[in-house]
């Protein structure tokens, strides 16, 4: 006998849960027709719902803090700081990461300011790394629209926030008021951008600045540019402070120890911390958090100044600790894999990204998905430009002078009369908004 559904009303405007379920399914099957298979379902039944997927950050402290072992796929990400703390080493440890598994990633350098020899000393592949230096924040938005539209770009980092100018300021004379318009444009990127996102498994890392509010008596003075929107649309926070310089001897410095703050996670409880190596030239040390990681989930014991894994000492000091495992990886590998084992119980590997064919040398190719949502946004301009059209599709180790700036092109080493691309002398400065949006 089927349910009857309460209802305080008249008795023969009672309804029968059967007579509900069938109401709905043809709702649900309108819903389809209209929007698309998937466009509504129950939420166990979804295929993420068992797991977030994730990719790694490159410090398995950093993937603790973050509470499921990496930056979430599908979720917009904002690391934020002072100058000099990091933020830029930690988003291209991200791109390395994704490139390990075999992803594709794009790097929108609104400063102008990308290192290639650093970014491969980190690990990122150089020569796949797709990159765009652009003129205006509305370009650098549009690019990466199409960039997550596409559905082929795993990470993406824009570099920075601070640095998106809007149009009108670049066109403006120096002095001009332009109240609240980096704001603005902020707002109404993530909101165009945030369900594509969603959809398409981009990790979108957004690295930003700190300001200094004018006229705070009490309370923190520092908020970061852009405007609200960005604490809002991003699901994790990262803010990055320096705590100490490494140094080695009396008077090398070699490094600097920051300390890694979520101070906004939708996936994980929040306000965990890590501190990690960052080396002068080398970025996270991964051996240093491993090591630290094992002695506090006593892995490797620590008695007085010597560590020792198992029977064996491997040094007297953390420094010394720390060589022997970069001098053994294999070991290394084997107290990572129990670390992770206890640190993220259940959690399966990261799974490797879908790998691009192969080619012979340093791939100049777009894949068909990326290839659509950049001419969307008209970045080929092959019908404008024949000169920066060529440019984009002769082979590596060709000279590109002629090409367009703002263009996304394939990063590859500096040498000789080789450029990825050319981009106009960086003219602008960012844009300090204090409007509330």
């Amino acid at each position: 006998m089927a349910k009857v559904a309460e209802n305080s009303g008249n008795p023969d405007q009672r309804v029968s849960t059967e007579e509900k379920l069938k109401a709905l399914e043809v709702a649900r099957l309108q819903i389809e027709k209209q929007f698309g298979a998937g466009s509504l379902m129950k939420l166990g039944t979804h295929v993420n719902a068992a797991g977030i997927e994730i990719i790694p950050s490159g410090s398995i402290l950093l993937d603790e803090a973050l509470g499921i072992g990496g930056y979430p796929r599908g979720r917009i990400i904002e690391i934020y700081g002072p100058e000099s703390s990091g933020k830029t080493t930690l988003a291209l440890h991200a791109i390395a990461e994704a490139q390990k598994r075999g992803g594709i990633a794009a790097f929108i350098d609104a400063e102008h300011a990308l290192d290639p020899v650093y970014a491969k000393n980190l690990g990122v592949n150089i020569d796949e790394l797709w990159v765009s230096q652009p003129d205006t924040g509305e370009q650098a938005l549009e690019i990466a629209e199409s960039l997550v539209r596409s559905g082929a770009v795993d990470v993406i980092v824009v570099d920075s926030v601070a640095a998106l100018t809007p149009q009108a300021e670049i066109e403006g004379e120096m002095g001009d008021a332009h109240v609240g318009l980096q704001a603005r444009l902020m707002s109404q990127a993530l909101r165009k951008l945030t369900a594509t996102i969603g959809k398409s498994r981009t990790i979108l890392i957004f690295i930003n600045q700190i300001r200094m509010k004018i006229g705070v008596m009490f309370g923190n003075p520092e908020t970061t540019t852009g405007g609200n929107a960005l604490k809002f649309y991003a699901s994790v926070r990262l803010e990055v402070r320096k705590m100490e310089t490494i140094e080695k001897g009396e008077a090398d410095a070699v490094g600097n120890k920051v300390r890694v703050k979520v101070v906004k996670n939708k996936v994980a409880p929040p306000f965990r911390k890590a501190e990690l190596d960052i080396m002068f030239g080398k970025g996270v040390s991964a051996v240093s958090s491993i090591l630290d990681a094992a002695v506090k989930y006593e892995i490797i014991d620590k008695k007085g100044a010597w560590y020792a894994y198992g029977e064996e000492k491997i040094g007297q000091g953390r420094d010394n600790a720390r060589d022997f495992l970069e001098n053994n990886p294999a070991l290394t590998a084997e107290i990572e894999k129990k670390l992770r084992a206890i640190m993220f119980p259940g959690m399966r590997e990261p799974e490797i990204i879908s790998q691009p064919a192969a080619t012979s040398g340093p791939s100049t190719q777009m894949p068909e998905g990326l290839a659509q949502g950049t001419k969307a946004a008209g970045i080929a301009a092959k019908q404008q430009n024949p000169q920066a059209a060529a440019a984009a599709s002769s082979p590596a180790g060709t000279s590109t002078v002629g090409s367009r700036p703002g263009t996304v092109s394939a990063a590859g080493p500096r040498s000789g009369t080789t450029s990825a691309a050319v981009p106009k002398p960086a003219t602008t400065k960012s844009a300090e908004d204090d409007e509330l949006f």
